[in-house]
């Protein structure tokens, strides 16, 4: 039976003082788990591209920093790092490289570490197109690449390795004896799926607020809200995780976490805390903040990133004030590298866009030309590279399981993940350890499907079947993991004989 901390101290306080390396039993250690958290800084440069779109833009002003996000969690036999990244997306080649770094500076082994993407439209230059990935290809698709898309920097990939090593051996050298306490909150106001069925059979993506043409919501959302916080000895929160499925495209103006910000300082306001607030983004690849069934006028940039981020924020306070906690938090991992087909442009398609490309880019509407110049990248790409790397990694902690995958992941996948985990609190993480683009249901490439996220791009373009190969593996690799049971309330005392004194009369007229 486990001493109660309080009461060993009682003991060693009171005891004569001589008498106690003789008389009193080794103090036993406050929890059989610690963890530890830290952030680096990973802000970009003014004049740095702005990424997520198809074009080239960018940076001209400064909101808030952008961060890595670190935390670990040791059970004494097995250490795990769970980082998120103020980031688009995050290339596999910088989770390879710093996986490696890391196992060498801390001896965290590569297959635990987890690197997950906030998908923040308003980070850091780490992609579209990669550094050198086109330097094989002919002129005019080399230029395409590097002159009219969105691309990483690889100076600033260097650092964002360097950052998220230096991050996780910081937290790793900063862990302490913790309790942790898992839990649920519900938030179903700020995050909508953005397709929706027409009129005509088809589903599109944003069709407009006030489209006569909209009949409902092509699919769902995941309105949980999940939460990991972990205390110290004394009570004091030393660092939170938080897993949501919304896309990072509040954008509140200039470099910014995007609504993640607003997260964070809600939960470090709300309870008075600088604990780090790690965040995890959940299947969100058909899920934003716009609701296209509402009537109402839309909330400028900045009041829509606090809107966002403060009743998510609020959420995971409520969670962190009621959760039960635990002493003991077994930690364990899978991973497993998928390699999945790309689609194919047809030839007369690539013939196609070629000519349009060839004319140069078009003053007005570009919608032809870009997707044009992204078939000829494409077909480029199935040249050198058929087959995509798509790691599956899950990582427990206690009765917590997170459900990486590298995809913008269509939220139904997440659900059917969660609903065929074993684990009581599974957390699927999309835009983790790589990135492969869209990857939209089956239903979605139908008769009933279509949309901004089916197009076919150099950046999207994974067989109809990764969906669901990778929702099965994660489900298959989460359910190899013993679950653990989730942490309930200390039981209060029996029934003591009699009621409460004050309260136990009839009414009083008189």
């Amino acid at each position: 039976m486990r001493t109660h901390p309080f009461l060993i101290i009682l003991a060693v306080a009171f005891f004569p003082v001589g008498l106690r390396a003789q008389t009193v039993a080794p103090v036993a250690p406050f929890s059989g788990v610690q963890a530890g958290f830290a952030e680096r800084d990973i802000t970009p440069g003014i004049g740095m591209e702005q990424p997520g779109g198809y074009g080239k833009s960018f940076h001209k002003t400064f909101h808030d920093s952008c961060k890595v996000r670190v935390s670990v969690f040791d059970d004494g036999k097995k250490r795990v790092a769970i980082v998120g990244l103020d980031a688009l997306v995050v290339p596999r080649s910088v989770v390879v490289e710093a996986r490696s770094l890391i196992q060498k500076a801390c001896g965290i082994p590569g297959d635990c570490v987890l690197v997950c993407a906030s998908h923040s439209h308003s980070s850091g230059p780490v992609g579209m197109v990669l550094p050198g990935e086109f330097d094989k290809a002919p002129d005019l698709v080399r230029r395409l690449a590097y002159e009219e898309s969105s691309c990483a920097d690889a100076g600033y990939l260097q650092r964002v390795t360097h950052e998220i090593v230096a991050g996780v051996v910081a937290a790793d050298r900063a862990k302490v004896p913790v309790s942790l306490g898992f839990g649920f909150g519900h938030e179903d106001k700020v995050a909508y799926n953005r397709r929706l069925r027409m009129t005509n059979g088809q589903s599109w993506s944003h069709p407009g607020a006030g489209n006569p043409d909209v009949l409902e919501y092509a699919g769902p959302i995941d309105p949980q809200v999940g939460v990991v916080g972990a205390w110290d000895a004394q009570g004091q929160l030393v660092g939170v995780l938080v897993n949501y499925a919304c896309h990072a495209t509040t954008n509140p103006g200039g470099i910014s976490a995007n609504w993640i910000y607003h997260l964070e300082r809600t939960i470090q306001g709300g309870l008075g805390t600088r604990a780090p607030v790690v965040f995890m983004q959940g299947a969100c690849g058909d899920v934003t903040q716009v609701d296209n069934l509402s009537p109402y006028q839309r909330p400028k940039a900045e009041e829509w990133s606090q809107l966002v981020g403060g009743r998510v924020g609020a959420e995971a306070i409520r969670v962190l004030l009621s959760a039960p906690r635990t002493l003991t938090a077994p930690v364990d991992s899978r991973q497993e590298v998928l390699k999945i087909k790309r689609r194919a442009p047809s030839a007369q398609r690539v013939a196609k866009s070629f000519e349009i490309v060839s004319q140069g880019r078009p003053g007005g509407d570009t919608t032809d030309w870009l997707f044009a110049k992204e078939i000829v990248l494409l077909d480029f790409l199935n040249k050198t590279t058929p087959l995509v790397e798509a790691e599956v990694q899950c990582i427990k902690v206690g009765p917590c399981c997170f459900v990486s995958n590298p995809a913008e992941y269509f939220v139904q996948y997440g659900l059917d993940i969660k609903k065929g985990s074993r684990h009581p609190f599974t957390f699927p993480c999309e835009l983790s350890n790589g990135i492969v683009g869209y990857v939209p249901t089956e239903e979605a490439f139908g008769p009933n499907g279509g949309g901004y996220e089916t197009r076919l791009t150099a950046y999207s373009n994974l067989e109809i079947s990764a969906g669901r190969q990778l929702a099965n593996k994660g489900t298959e690799l989460a359910n190899q993991m013993v679950s653990e049971v989730a942490p309930k309330p200390a039981k209060g005392p029996p029934y003591a004989g009699k009621p409460w004194s004050y309260g136990n009369v009839k009414p009083e007229l008189e």
